[in-house]
């Protein structure tokens, strides 16, 4: 089937290929009922989505309306042209991060990490950092050769920059899973601040990651790198170390 795509016209795919079938999932602020469905259906058919079908709808109380929907999308796109921004490095396994680090390195190499301002969810940076890791990926702690620090969620910015420093830390991993009104933005955008007015930009690898972060934003905010979802503690610390190389940080 794959011989069959037009990869300058792709278009969704449901029972057979190029028919266009769409599934949504959303809510409306209306009350449950007939006339909610049609609401939905309207809605549907504006964003241009053709024989909309509500299969599923459910009243979540208060005025609000839960929808589940299909219909057919009959855009398509030229995934042929796509370009995204990604980490350009070669990623190795953690034996082979070792390796790099005693032939390239020869010393231990430090990481402080961090789930910074507000945000009390520890399970991106426990991922990275922590011993166990995540889905069989041993996380930094376990990496011979990298003093892995993870100072855990709710940490002031302030207080990651002034251990990195203790430290003489290489890298800073922040770590952001609340997003909501942007204010992952806010206090990634703070830590940069913070560290250009300490005068340690260009002497410390910043990275930062969560389920809302790419390599693309991360650019833009002023970090080095952005690690999203599917990512792994091999995926940062190749990062790390080649960078260490690369700037001369040995």
């Amino acid at each position: 089937m794959s011989s069959q795509v037009d990869l300058t016209k792709v278009k969704p795919y449901g029972d057979t290929l190029n028919d266009g079938r769409m599934q949504f999932s959303f809510t409306l602020p209306v009350p449950f009922g007939d006339e909610a469905d049609e609401a939905a259906k309207q809605l549907l058919i504006k964003m241009g989505i053709e024989e909309p079908s509500i299969v599923y709808s459910e009243d979540l109380g208060v005025g609000y309306t839960f929808f589940t929907a299909y219909g057919k999308c009959q855009h398509t796109v030229d995934y042929s042209s796509i370009e995204v921004p990604k980490v350009d490095v070669e990623i190795m396994d953690k034996y082979g991060v070792e390796d790099f680090i005693k032939e390239h390195i020869k010393r231990d190499v430090v990481i402080v990490g961090a789930c910074t301002g507000t945000d009390a969810h520890t399970v991106g940076i426990d991922a990275i950092m922590n011993m166990k890791g995540f889905d069989g990926h041993y996380g930094l702690e376990r990496y011979h050769g990298i003093e892995a620090i993870n100072m855990g969620s709710q940490v002031p910015n302030e207080e990651l920059i002034a251990k990195a420093i203790e430290l003489n830390a290489d890298a800073i991993v922040v770590s952001q899973v609340v997003t909501q009104k942007d204010v992952h933005i806010l206090n990634l955008t703070n830590m940069i601040e913070l560290i250009e007015a300490e005068g340690l930009r260009d002497k410390i690898i910043l990275i930062c990651g969560g389920p809302r972060i790419n390599h693309e934003l991360a650019k833009e905010l002023g970090y080095d790198a952005g690690f999203g979802p599917k990512t792994y503690a091999e995926h940062v610390a190749s990062f790390v170390v080649n960078q260490i190389v690369d700037r001369n940080m040995i």
